[in-house]
């Protein structure tokens, strides 16, 4: 059996440190760099999550490594063949991962509330609201109150929470903004909601976290988190448009695409976005605008 010198073991567990950080990357910062108190509060529990399981797993390693070094070095090391039991080292296993698991059970019932979707982000002001539908492969996003939509393209004012009623037009998907939290799941004939809110101005990515099909990879968007003044110009440039979004242009729209550059629509029929979810409803069925798997 071959014998690891101290050198090798250093240079292992070196190694595994560095391919953790690496693949750390892969997860995405942006979920540890929340701005609303959504993410904020996702982030508290992701992070206390993970030092609460390093109570068990750092003494592992570290034990792991001592003892792999103790018995294959140590000549003189005390050899016990009929030791089998110990008190103490029974609390230690008992005990530890017991506390780890109470604190973590009031984590989530905390977390469970605070977390709710449908619960409004504290603010003196009243939400706003924008309809949210998926399509193969992009994201529909329709302004009621000021009767607009646009592509893979929305803005709000900070500080503002916003009320984003979601479903979709094809298969299953995720509606995911990871700077401001929650996720929530688009559904053909049906409508979630989820409530976010952004504290500080800026663009932030989103995404949808459920493939969905052979343009899954592409379906991203931007959403830009104004001032008022910035929200208000926002709209007026979409009223540029020439483009309206009708029963017809919208079953246009509503074709499989792959990295469709951003739009913008005028003006929108009254309760379009209603009638399609309805559609579903209806119909009953709701695999007639599915995306090609």
């Amino acid at each position: 059996m071959r014998k690891w010198n101290y050198p090798d073991i250093l240079k292992r567990v070196s190694l595994l440190a560095t391919v953790a950080l690496v693949l750390s990357g892969c997860t995405g910062s942006s979920i540890l760099d929340p701005k609303g108190p959504v993410g904020a509060e996702q982030k508290y529990l992701i992070m206390t999550s993970f030092f609460l399981m390093l109570i068990v797993v750092i003494p592992v390693i570290v034990m792991t490594i001592l003892f792999a070094c103790r018995y294959n070095y140590v000549k003189n090391a005390k050899y016990s063949p009929n030791w089998s039991h110990s008190n103490k080292i029974e609390v230690v296993v008992w005990a530890v991962p017991l506390a780890i698991i109470v604190i973590l059970s009031v984590l989530t019932w905390r977390s469970t509330h605070a977390l709710d979707p449908h619960r409004v982000p504290e603010s003196d002001r009243d939400p706003i609201v924008i309809q949210v539908m998926a399509l193969d492969w992009k994201w529909l996003f329709v302004y009621p109150e000021q009767g607009i939509a646009s592509v893979n393209e929305l803005a709000f004012p900070v500080d503002t929470p916003v009320e984003f009623r979601v479903s979709s037009n094809s298969v299953m998907n995720s509606f995911f903004i990871p700077q401001l939290g929650s996720q929530i799941y688009a559904m053909a004939g049906m409508e979630n909601t989820v409530h976010l809110m952004a504290t500080e101005e800026g663009t932030y990515p989103g995404m949808s976290a459920n493939y969905s099909g052979h343009g899954f990879s592409g379906m991203h968007f931007k959403a830009l988190a104004t001032s008022d003044e910035g929200f208000q110009q926002w709209v007026d440039s979409v009223r540029q448009s020439s483009e309206t979004l009708q029963q017809d242009s919208f079953n246009e729209l509503a074709k499989p695409s792959r990295d469709n550059p951003v739009e913008y629509f005028s003006t929108v029929t009254p309760g379009l976005y209603t009638d399609i979810v309805n559609s579903y409803i209806t119909s009953g069925d709701s695999s007639h605008h599915g995306a090609e798997e």
